[in-house]
C-alpha cells in the first residue's frame, strides 16, 4: 500500500506539472512566442550592430576621400593662384600634361592596388595608399620647376590607385547589397565637399599673400596634404579588418555580422586568399565593360570639373577670388543630392534607371552651357546640374558594379578594371578645355554632352537586360533563393544557380 501509495502521489505531482506546463485554464493562457516579434528583434540587433560600425567605418572612409579628392583636384585651384605661370611658364599644355600625370599612373596601378586590399588587411593597405599619396601631395609644396610637380603627380596617382575602387570593396564585406549605395554616397559626397572645401580653403588662402612661405599655392598645398598623412596613421590603427578578424566587435556581433552577409547574395561568397577564378570570370564579364563606359561618361565630366570649374565659372566674368569662392554651392549640392539618389536607390533596389536619371541632369547642364551664352546666371546655374548629375553617379555605378560580383576576388578585379577604364576619359579631360576656347568652351561642353547622353543610353540598355537576365533564370530555376550558405566558394560566381543580379 504505502509503495503503491508513493506511486500515486507521483503521478498526480507529474500530472499537477504536466497541467502547469501545457494545460493551464484558459483564463490565464501562457503568452505564445510572437514571429513578428522575433524578427524586430532581430532587425534591431543589425540596426545596432551597423550603427556601430557606421561610426567608425564611415568617417575614417570619407574623410579618406574628403583628402584624396583635395589632394587631386586642387591644382584648378593651383592655377588661379599662379602655380601655371610659376613652374609651366604660363603653358596650358604643360598644366595638361601635369594634370594627365596623375591619371597615367591611377590607371596603371588600378587593378594591382585593389588586389593589394585582397591580398593584405584592407585597412592595411588602405593606410599605405594614403601615406603614398598624402606625402606626395605635400611635397608639391617643395617644387620649383616642372619635372618636380610632374613626379609629385605620378606618385599622387600611384597612392589613389590603391584606395579608390577599395572602399566600394570594403565595404562589400561589411554592409549587404540594398546597404551599399548610401555608404558609397556619402563617401563619394566628401568628393563633392572636397570641391567645396577646396574653393573655400583656396579662397581663404589666396588672401594669404607675403608669407615667408612664398607664393599661396605653396601654401595651399601644405594644408591640403598634411592631413592625409594624419589620416593613414588612424586607418592603419581604428579602421575595423573583415567581420571574421575584426577586434572592434564583440564575439556575438561578429557572428551577427558574418552571418547576415552568408544568408544573402550581400557579400557572396569569399576566402582570405585571392581566387584566380575570380579574376577569369572579371575580365570575361561584358557587364562590367559596358559599366566601363557607362562610367566614361561619368568620368569625363568629374575630372573636367575637377581641373577646370574654377577656370569655367572664372570665365563668366568673375574674378580669380569670386569664381574659388562660387565653385563651393555646385559641390555642396551634388553632395545632397548624391545622398537621395543612393537612398531612393537602396530601397528601390535599383541602379540603372538611377544612373541613367543623373546623366540625364547633367546632359541638361551642359545643354545649357552650349546653348545658352549671353546670360551668366543662367550658365552658372547650369554648373549646378553638370556637377550633381556627374556626382550622384559615381556611387550608384560603383554600387552596381559590386552589386552584381559574386565573389570578393571578382569584385575587387571588376571594381579596379572599372576604375581603370573609366580614368582614361579623365585624361582626354585635360585637354578640352584650352584658354582660347573661353568664355564658351564648345569643344569640352560639347564632348561632356555626348558623352553623358552615352552614359545614360547605356545605362538603361544594361537595366533592361539585367531584368530579363534574371526573369530568364526564376522560370529555368522555378524562383529564387537567398540562401548561399552552402556555395563553394572556390568556384561560385554569377553565372551560378541561385545567383541573381541587381538591375
Amino acid at each position: 500500500m504505502n509503495n503503491n501509495s508513493i506511486d500515486l502521489k507521483t503521478l498526480s505531482q507529474t500530472k499537477e506539472d504536466t497541467l502547469t506546463v501545457t494545460d493551464e485554464p484558459s483564463s490565464s493562457p501562457k503568452p505564445i512566442p510572437d514571429v513578428h516579434d522575433s524578427c524586430s528583434t532581430i532587425k534591431a540587433t543589425e540596426r545596432k550592430l551597423k550603427r556601430k560600425l557606421d561610426l567608425v567605418i564611415l568617417p575614417l572612409t570619407t574623410l579618406l576621400y574628403l583628402a584624396a579628392y583635395l589632394d587631386r583636384g586642387n591644382m584648378g585651384n593651383a592655377r588661379l593662384q599662379g602655380l601655371e605661370s610659376d613652374l609651366m611658364g604660363s603653358s596650358d599644355t604643360k598644366f595638361s600634361i601635369a594634370l594627365t600625370c596623375f591619371y597615367i599612373t591611377y590607371i596603371a596601378f588600378n587593378v594591382p592596388g585593389n588586389i593589394m586590399a585582397k591580398v593584405l588587411q584592407p585597412p592595411t593597405a588602405l593606410a599605405i595608399a594614403a601615406f603614398i599619396w598624402g606625402t606626395a601631395s605635400t611635397l608639391q609644396a617643395a617644387t620649383f620647376n616642372f619635372p618636380e610637380i610632374i613626379v609629385c603627380r605620378l606618385f599622387i596617382g600611384i597612392g589613389e590607385a590603391g584606395f579608390g575602387p577599395t572602399v566600394p570593396f570594403y565595404y562589400s564585406i561589411w554592409y549587404k547589397r540594398e546597404e551599399i549605395a548610401i555608404r558609397n554616397a556619402f563617401f563619394i559626397g566628401c568628393g563633392a565637399l572636397a570641391g567645396a572645401f577646396g574653393g573655400l580653403i583656396a579662397y581663404g588662402v589666396s588672401f594669404a599673400k607675403g608669407t615667408s612661405i612664398g607664393t599661396t599655392w605653396r601654401i595651399l598645398f601644405l594644408i591640403e596634404g598634411l592631413p592625409t598623412i594624419v589620416l593613414a596613421v588612424l586607418i592603419f590603427f581604428f579602421l575595423p579588418n573583415r567581420p571574421e578578424t575584426s577586434k572592434y566587435l564583440t564575439e556575438e556581433e561578429r557572428t551577427l555580422a558574418i552571418t547576415r552577409l552568408a544568408t544573402s547574395q550581400s557579400g557572396g561568397a569569399h576566402t582570405r586568399n585571392f581566387q584566380w577564378s575570380g579574376f577569369r570570370r572579371a575580365v570575361t564579364d561584358y557587364k562590367i565593360y559596358v559599366c566601363a563606359v557607362i562610367y566614361l561618361g561619368i568620368n569625363l565630366s568629374l575630372a573636367s570639373l575637377s581641373g577646370f570649374l574654377p577656370t569655367i565659372i572664372s570665365s563668366l566674368g568673375y574674378s580669380n577670388a569670386q569664381a574659388q569662392l562660387y565653385s563651393v554651392p555646385p559641390y555642396a549640392c551634388a553632395a545632397v543630392f548624391m545622398i537621395l539618389m543612393s537612398f531612393f536607390s537602396d530601397r528601390t533596389g535599383c541602379r540603372g534607371l538611377f544612373v541613367a536619371s543623373a546623366m540625364m541632369v547633367s546632359c541638361t547642364g551642359w545643354i545649357i552651357l552650349l546653348t545658352v551664352v549671353n546670360n551668366q546666371h543662367v550658365r552658372y546655374f547650369s554648373t549646378f546640374l553638370t556637377t550633381m548629375g556627374s556626382f550622384a553617379a559615381i556611387p550608384l555605378t560603383l554600387s552596381w558594379v559590386s552589386n552584381n560580383c559574386a565573389n570578393e576576388s571578382q569584385r575587387v578585379v571588376e571594381l579596379g578594371m572599372l576604375n581603370a577604364f573609366g580614368q582614361t576619359f579623365a585624361i582626354l579631360a585635360a585637354f578640352i578645355f584650352p584658354t582660347t576656347d573661353q568664355p564658351y568652351w564648345y569643344k569640352g561642353f560639347g564632348l561632356n554632352l555626348a558623352f553623358n547622353a552615352l552614359s545614360a543610353l547605356l545605362a538603361i540598355i544594361l537595366y533592361l537586360i539585367l531584368r530579363f537576365e534574371n526573369a530568364r533564370r526564376d522560370r529555368k530555376e522555378g524562383g529564387r533563393s537567398s540562401d548561399l550558405t552552402d556555395v563553394d566558394v572556390y568556384t561560385y560566381n554569377d553565372l551560378a544557380p541561385g545567383f541573381r543580379y541587381v538591375a
